[in-house]
């Protein structure tokens, strides 16, 4: 099984199919990949940022207390943090 970073990686150059299975291949690590998704998304940027951003929501609630922590540890991150987890309660109260 590929690694977070290794998938990561990967979608440097993915076309929109391969971008898909990748996102899938993040969503299927679960909470294990929460804390390096977490990080990740504050120094990534353009697609990989996109696909990052959409499998912590796909996660869900689990990514919630890493991404409070996150917005607490870095101010310029905080306004991403709270978009995400009003779209990770929205997708919940759905």
């Amino acid at each position: 099984m590929d690694t977070v970073n290794e998938i990561l990686t990967e979608l440097e150059h993915a076309d929109n199919t391969t971008k898909n299975v990748l996102e899938n291949k993040l969503v299927d690590c679960g909470k294990d990949a929460l804390p390096v998704l977490v990080d990740q998304l504050q120094v990534v940027k353009g697609v990989k940022r996109g696909v990052v951003a959409m499998t912590l929501i796909r996660i869900g609630d689990a990514s919630i207390k890493y991404l409070e922590k996150a917005a607490h540890d870095n101010k310029d991150f905080e306004w991403v943090a709270e978009y995400l987890i009003r779209e990770i309660k929205g997708e919940m109260a759905a």
